[in-house]
């Protein structure tokens, strides 16, 4: 039996790394993806050796923004039909606002990050995905339902008007394209040094279940829409918030 294949963008903390070794336990090989060879090789040894399969997870070190270097990730896949691609990467890019040139830059940057990451990477394996039964899960945020992360709202709604079209194009092939839009996550690298306490227990009070979310809950739900039981499932953005923002 050939083993599924899977690529997660922004594999190696955090959510994309909760999402491979999910994929790992549903039988997927997964190459992760990102720009710190060192995290990204330690978490694959890492995911492989607690899932009980050792070799399944393959790392790639590429700045996705950069096309030549998303050509690596093609040149790892070697030729494999791609069951799922998880796009994850990105994440708040701060900057000085101060003048335009400056404003510009900070929207160029998160737009890259967010936007430009999946839509390269996606493209890239276009040609590959399995069909029929290709999945293409977008990692959106709810900053871009309410608003309040400025560039970094606006580029993560975008990805939904791009599922949408994506999702369009590729039904036919019977390839799914779909949205997860997380709440407040903890235990990632998204905040840095900026959460306080304070901070977290007000994300965690505007949540009706009174906790805060876990890279776990969001692979939960990329688990579900990579799998068999999602095929009628396309063009949908699933929101998991704990009650944050409700069915929008």
């Amino acid at each position: 039996m050939v083993e599924r294949l899977a690529v997660v963008s922004g594999g190696g903390t955090g959510i994309g790394a909760g999402v491979a070794r999910g994929l790992v336990a549903d039988g997927f090989d997964v190459l992760i993806v990102g720009r710190r060879a060192g995290v990204l090789d330690a978490a694959a040894e890492r995911i492989g050796a607690e899932g009980g399969r050792p070799g399944a997870v393959r790392a790639v070190a590429a700045d996705l923004t950069d096309p030549g270097q998303v050509d690596r990730v093609v040149e790892a896949v070697g030729g494999r039909g791609v069951d799922a691609v998880v796009n994850n990467a990105g994440g708040y890019l701060g900057g000085d606002t101060g003048t335009l040139a400056g404003t510009a830059a900070h929207w160029r940057a998160n737009l890259d990050a967010n936007v430009l990451t999946a839509v390269l990477l996606t493209e890239a394996l276009r040609p590959v995905l399995r069909r029929p039964g290709g999945r293409v899960v977008l990692l959106s945020s709810i900053a871009a339902q309410r608003g309040g992360g400025g560039a970094y709202s606006a580029a993560k709604a975008a990805l939904h008007g791009w599922a949408y079209d994506l999702a369009t194009q590729l039904g036919r092939e019977q390839i799914t394209v779909n949205v997860v839009s997380p709440g407040y996550v903890a235990e990632t690298e998204f905040f840095g040094d900026r959460m306080t306490p304070e901070g977290h227990a007000a994300r965690v009070a505007a949540t009706l279940v009174g906790r805060a979310g876990q890279p776990d809950d969001i692979a939960a739900a990329v688990r579900y829409l990579v799998g068999p039981a999602a095929g009628y499932v396309t063009g949908q953005v699933l929101g998991v918030n704990g009650g944050s923002v409700l069915g929008r």
